[in-house]
């Protein structure tokens, strides 16, 4: 077998510093090292979480306009019906590398990323992406890549009032009725972190709406895992599935006694 070393070697590479090789034994003393500060870094994330439900809302008090596949739209539309809405601001537009055949490659790297909405919309979460390319563009775009999330057209100047009309990111709402406001503002690298369920619920006002997490009083909870479920099996105000509660609960229960014994 060839190491590393000696493939950087004839590849003209310096030679890879690599790890050393150890016994099944100190590979699992060194992972549960490490497990420490990960269950560390985990906590944080999600006491930043909890802070981040805690950020006081900014009222929108412009009016916006949109192009979608139906015409035109404004930004309560872009809830469809939902309580919060996360709007990632992709470039794909004249002018942008790739036009017309592509978008930007990160937004698009970003948009590759998406898990099935289903699961956001069932957490009454809309995503949405927007860019200033017309709807027959971003049509013939979604087909071509396969991306299927709700994706508007921006005509007037959205992306200039809330940060992204020279960069990405993700602009986070919640509405009461009518009233919109602006809960979260997320770009650069924090871009990164995109694209899970988890993650996206987590810089919404409202968050995971589980029962373990520390939430303001009076915030949507319900209990953990009993509300997930296939993406093509969610229905509107579904009662938890008997049998998957009781699945859920025992695997719980089961991995809370093992972390207890160790």
């Amino acid at each position: 077998m060839t190491s590393s070393a000696e493939s950087g070697r004839k590849s003209g590479q310096p030679a890879m510093r690599t790890p050393p090789v150890v016994s099944p034994e100190a590979w699992e003393a060194a992972r549960e090292q490490l497990l420490v500060k990960e269950k560390a870094q985990t906590r944080a994330r999600d006491a930043l979480a909890a802070e981040r439900r805690r950020m006081p809302w900014m009222a929108v008090e412009k009016t916006y306009a949109f192009e979608g596949p139906d015409g035109k739209a404004s930004l309560v539309d872009l809830f469809d019906g939902r309580r919060q809405l996360i709007v990632y601001r992709a470039f794909f537009e004249p002018g942008v590398f790739g036009w017309p055949d592509h978008a930007c490659r990160g937004c698009s790297l970003v948009a590759d990323q998406v898990a099935h909405v289903a699961h956001l919309n069932a957490r009454d979460t809309t995503l949405v992406f927007v860019s200033r390319a017309p709807q027959t563009d971003i049509a013939r775009l979604k087909a071509r890549m396969g991306w299927e999330m709700p994706w508007f057209t921006l005509t007037d100047s959205f992306d200039a009032d809330f940060g992204v009309d020279e960069w990405h990111g993700h602009n986070v709402f919640i509405r009461d009725g009518d009233r919109v406001f602006r809960t979260y503002f997320i770009n650069n690298r924090g871009d990164e972190q995109m694209g899970s369920t988890w993650n996206y619920l987590d810089i919404t006002p409202l968050g995971r709406q589980e029962v373990w997490e520390d939430s303001p009083e009076g915030y949507p909870q319900t209990p953990t895992y009993k509300w997930w479920n296939w993406h093509d099996s969610y229905a509107a105000d579904p009662a938890a599935d008997k049998k998957w509660a009781e699945v859920s609960a025992a695997g719980e229960a089961a991995f809370r006694e093992a972390n207890t014994k160790q």
